[in-house]
């Protein structure tokens, strides 16, 4: 089947969570995950949870758990913990859940990220993957690095993936 096919075959119904992870920000200061929310909206897309999780490795582990077991969304965007500094524990704490790994993912969000904002581009470890037939993105928190990720790479892809996933 053609992509252009499979993107015309699109869920109408897809469910995303999203999920902030920091230390020092809650709901009501979360920019970049209520614009992932908003933006999600207006995609069509239903979101199910927004909720913000400290950087910790068994608290992000925790709750990605029971989103996956619990709520069962098409999709979860995590924003933030995907840098390179010690607090930052996104990827460690979900990469070993993923039993498949959308590898080109990180490159491409990489190279859209170094025509923005130059070599800096490689500090980020942006990942995508698998878990449970939940498409699960780890981006990072700033606003400008999640519109580039979602407007980008995930929203016009995303039917298209949950295509594959629930054949």
């Amino acid at each position: 089947m053609s992509t252009l096919l499979h993107k015309k075959n699109v869920p109408d119904d897809i469910k995303i969570a999203v999920i902030s992870i920091s230390t020092t920000r809650s709901l009501s200061d979360d920019k970049s995950g209520a614009w992932i929310k908003k933006q999600a909206k207006k995609e069509g897309f239903e979101v199910v949870i927004h909720q913000v999780v400290t950087d910790e490795i068994a608290a992000i582990r925790e709750l990605t758990e029971h989103i996956t077991e619990k709520i069962c969304p098409d999709a979860i965007i995590m924003t933030g913990g995907t840098g390179i500094s010690p607090k930052d524990v996104t990827i460690e704490a979900i990469k070993p859940l993923f039993e498949k790994e959308l590898s080109a993912f990180g490159p491409l969000f990489a190279h859209l990220s170094f025509e923005e904002i130059d070599s800096a581009a490689i500090l980020s470890r942006a990942t995508a993957g698998i878990i449970k037939q939940t498409i699960v993105f780890c981006i990072p928190g700033s606003l400008k690095a999640c519109k580039l990720a979602c407007n980008a790479l995930i929203f016009p892809e995303l039917g298209h993936i949950l295509n594959h996933i629930k054949e």
